[in-house]
């Protein structure tokens, strides 16, 4: 009734006010559509009340927006409320894209859900927003419903909203069921692909989302955008693909887009992670004026590859030029402080980062400490921080995993086993706990424990965990080729590296092997160290790849200390330089050294 009354009144108002009415109207909201402050927002709503055009929708309507550019939510909820019967899908949708767009995504789905009450239908643009709200909170259950309801409704068919449910699909870790919403899409722009290839890159599907852009080349005349290039870097970055990534960036570059900061920051990751720590310094120093985004790469990538005083200068830098730190950059630091054995000054970090510059500290900051501590011996510290982090399921996991890893490495089983009781407990389950289990079960087993590593076996069987086999990979022009852990028969021109391996080994004299903390496979024994996969990888490098090129090894899981002895020995008698990245650091081998000076 009151919605109809008022209609009835703008009818009435546009047909009879003979002119007067409407230059006022014209004005006022040419006036909020400028106005960019509170002040004048409010200036002008007090004039819209006292010429009593707040009856007609179209008024308020602009001044919700208005404030809702402001940030003022408060102000535009009351606006909207103000409204009464009058509020169309209009208003409902700018207030739910208001609330998003101000870091309030769950109420603004708390404003979808009263919609029906009120008896307004969502449209495409109030799904497609309120999808957005989903992604921002990556919220799960709401997005399948709100999926349910365009299949219901026939709006799945339009072109935004099926783009913004494979963005919500792709913000929570759901790639499979973004690629069959983008599979049934009847069109599709540059904006979907870019969201399918975000939601790969999201859910660490390198590979499809290589194969995925390569379709993208071939099917589509369109040039690919700056978002699109950031994804295929994040998934060259992903896999170690150096001549992949090196032809992304010639693409931004001719593109125009080689001073967006979101791209600089993908592409200082891409090559550190790649192993080039010189091209990712290269591309940050032509950032003309970096901001968090890229300064947090190049700390992390600094870090990664074992350069503490390059990642802590570049910290003093940055609040120098007044970047703000976030999380992600704090992160860096403390991993370059873990790795570098600055046990101190990193707790100094970790104090300052809410006392000073604002960031609270997250369990991952904590992890990070723990392994800090773990890794310089001060195991009673690490054990008294693991203790007062509230944390659940993969933080945890990889929270307890660090201690667990820290008690092996010094001989401290006591510490290891209580680790291992956390992790077999009920904040974690499944594949979040295999690598501490693991952990504990090399541990046992370098200290002569074998019932006890035995034991930790059969409660990864028992509870249907198993160990991540061991694989590595090299690039050889375009080609990747992966090995795994005593696959030799399998492997590209097995028989040549292993003669390779084997004239290796003859010639690394005083070479000790002893099985600690050897790839394997569940229930097996120990293996010769020469089959590890990082090793084969090597040997086909190494009659595959010119003589002088740095040879660049990606692995999957943590280097072992017989491979890592190895590498320092190989790199010598072959003069080459071999690079190795694995689960946690990047290897620079150089002259018969590393550059972790074996403190990782």
């Amino acid at each position: 009734m009151a919605t109809r009354l008022h209609r009835r009144r703008w009818c009435s108002f546009r047909r009879d006010d003979g002119g007067g009415c409407g230059v006022i109207l014209a004005l006022l909201t040419r006036r909020l559509r400028q106005s960019r402050c509170l002040p004048s927002v409010v200036s002008t709503h007090a004039k819209i009340l006292k010429s009593g055009l707040t009856l007609y929708p179209v008024t308020s309507n602009h001044l919700i927006n208005a404030y809702l550019r402001c940030g003022a939510t408060a102000h535009a909820e009351l606006a909207f409320r103000d409204m009464g019967g009058a509020a169309n899908v209009v208003s409902w949708t700018s207030l739910i894209g208001g609330f998003s767009a101000a870091g309030r995504p769950d109420r603004a789905l708390s404003f979808l859900r009263l919609m029906p009450a009120h008896g307004v239908s969502p449209n495409s643009f109030t799904l497609a927003t309120a999808l957005t709200a989903c992604s921002a909170l990556a919220a799960l259950h709401p997005g399948r419903q709100l999926h349910a309801m365009a299949e219901l409704s026939g709006l799945i068919s339009d072109l935004v909203v099926s783009t913004a449910l494979v963005g919500m699909y792709g913000k929570a870790n759901c790639a499979g069921d973004a690629r069959r919403v983008f599979d049934k899409m009847r069109q599709r722009n540059v904006v979907s692909w870019g969201a399918m290839l975000g939601a790969y890159a999201q859910s660490a599907c390198a590979n499809q989302a290589l194969e995925l852009f390569g379709e993208f080349l071939r099917l589509l005349p369109f040039p690919p955008n700056h978002f699109m290039l950031s994804s295929v870097v994040t998934a060259c970055a992903g896999l170690g693909r150096l001549v992949s990534g090196k032809c992304t960036h010639a693409a931004v570059l001719r593109r125009g887009h080689d001073e967006n900061d979101v791209l600089g920051g993908a592409l200082v990751d891409m090559y550190a992670k790649c192993g080039c720590f010189e091209y990712s310094h290269r591309v940050f120093q032509l950032l003309l004026s970096p901001d968090v985004v890229p300064f947090s790469a190049m700390i992390a990538a600094a870090a990664k590859h074992g350069m503490a005083t390059t990642a802590l200068a570049l910290f003093d830098e940055m609040l120098e030029k007044g970047v703000k730190p976030n999380g992600v950059t704090f992160l860096g630091v403390l991993h370059a402080c873990s790795h570098a054995g600055l046990v101190d000054r990193g707790l100094q970090y970790l104090a300052s980062m809410e006392k000073t510059h604002g960031v609270a500290p997250r369990v991952a900051h904590y992890t990070c400490v723990v392994d800090m501590l773990g890794r310089a011996g001060r195991l009673d510290e690490a054990v008294a921080m693991a203790g007062g982090v509230a944390a659940e399921g993969g933080d945890a996991a990889l929270l307890w995993t660090a201690l667990a890893s820290a008690g092996t490495t010094h001989g401290r089983l006591d510490v290891a086993a209580m680790a291992g009781d956390v992790l077999g407990g009920s904040l974690c389950s499944g594949r979040d706990v295999v690598g501490g289990l693991v952990t504990m079960a090399n541990g046992y087993r370098a200290a002569g424990r074998w019932e006890l590593a035995a034991d930790v076996r059969q409660e990864m069987a028992r509870r249907g965990i198993r160990k991540d086999r061991g694989c590595s990979w090299v690039e050889v022009k375009e080609a990747v080729e992966v090995f795994y852990a005593g696959e030799v028969a399998s492997c590209c021109r097995g028989g040549e590296v292993m003669e390779v391996l084997q004239e290796l080994e003859k010639r690394m004299k005083g070479y000790d092997r002893n099985g600690r903390g050897l790839e394997m496979a569940d229930g097996e024994e120990p293996a010769a160290a020469s089959l590890h996969s990082e090793r084969l990888a090597l040997g086909f490098a190494l009659i595959s790849l010119p003589e002088g090129v740095t040879i660049r090894v990606m692995k999957n899981l943590r280097m072992c200390k017989d491979c890592h002895e190895a590498f320092k020995m190989i790199c010598a008698l072959v003069e080459r330089k071999i690079v190795v990245r694995d689960l946690n650091r990047f290897h620079h081998f150089s002259e018969g050294s590393c550059s972790c000076g074996d403190y990782w």
